[in-house]
């Protein structure tokens, strides 16, 4: 064996040796950015909640959290994303009751088991809008027009509480057809440039409309009426038990290191005990006990899916 032989056997065979500095290994969780995936587009609720909740994990992790907006699929181009990247703790994402819902539809592109709940950080019942000013002004004004001829609604997406809600009407002899918005502005203006006749949201997702009297809700899905909205009915005062809140809960992929999900749910656990969140929870018009962390978190999503499972039938 001539010394090139030996020199190249040698450089290739440590070619392949990478060793692991201490410092490296040792290196403390977080250490760099943290990918903040929103899986919906600029402005709407979930995109305040990561900008949100972002700024005031930054201080608590001492790391930034870039927030990246990836809209689609009712929310779920935004988690494949996330569930295709690493389970390193480097990549967190919101995720709504919107793409939870998808899990009840026929065939579920992921499963529960796929991602691990920090914490559910708000909740609000939804409602339906229309215009101000408009014809339908009140709910039995909209049960009478839906029985007339098909009204459109302004939905999220597909297999989501908002299409459930919908379908669930339509079995009550209610003419509703669901149509989806991808981006939330647009949703939010559908029934004012007459791309709708009815907006399924959340009183806190369009309260400039609501402050400007653009819109009016007409029904909340609740247990019993808004304090905010006492005029407005609550469904099950109406004998229609469908509640289906919308939540926002921030996850991140199932397999991440137990203790890297522990210094997750600890930071927002911290978060939720600010004066800061406190103010984001009234300011959208959200249940001041909504937070929930861990087993309280994954028991929430388990009631809810059973309930929308119920609803999708």
């Amino acid at each position: 064996m001539t010394l090139r032989t030996i020199t190249l056997s040698t450089l290739l065979a440590s070619a392949f040796v990478f060793p692991v500095s201490p410092s490296i290994a040792q290196d403390k969780y977080p250490s760099r950015p943290i990918e903040f995936i929103v899986p919906w587009g600029p402005g709407g609720g979930a995109d305040i909640l990561g900008r949100k909740a972002g700024k005031l994990l930054e201080p608590i992790l001492k790391v930034s959290l870039p927030v990246i907006n990836v809209a689609g699929a009712t929310g779920q181009t935004g988690l494949n994303k996330m569930l295709t990247g690493e389970a390193d703790g480097y990549t967190i994402s919101i995720m709504t009751g919107d793409t939870f819902g998808t899990l009840a539809g026929a065939a579920p592109k992921w499963a529960l088991k796929d991602i691990v709940p920090l914490a559910i950080m708000i909740r609000t019942p939804s409602a339906f809008f229309v215009q101000e000013g408009g014809k339908i002004k009140t709910w039995a004004d909209l049960e009478k027009a839906a029985k007339a001829g098909p009204l459109k609604v302004a939905i999220t997406g597909f297999n989501s509480p908002d299409d459930y809600t919908v379908k669930y009407f339509g079995k009550k002899g209610l003419k509703l057809v669901s149509v989806p918005f991808a981006k939330p502005g647009e949703r939010y203006t559908a029934i004012l440039g007459g791309h709708a006749d009815v907006l399924f949201e959340q009183a806190g997702d369009v309260k400039g409309y609501l402050k400007n009297k653009q819109m009016r809700p007409v029904i909340f899905f609740a247990a019993k009426r808004d304090p905010m909205f006492s005029d407005v009915p609550a469904s099950a005062e109406l004998g229609h038990n469908i509640f289906l809140p919308q939540f926002r809960m921030i996850i991140v992929k199932a397999g991440t290191p137990a203790d890297r999900i522990k210094v997750l749910s600890d930071a927002l656990t911290q978060v939720s005990k600010s004066p800061d969140y406190a103010a984001y929870l009234k300011e959208e018009l959200g249940d001041p006990n909504s937070f929930a962390a861990g087993a309280g978190a994954l028991k929430f999503l388990e009631g809810e899916l059973k309930a929308l499972k119920e609803h999708s039938k």
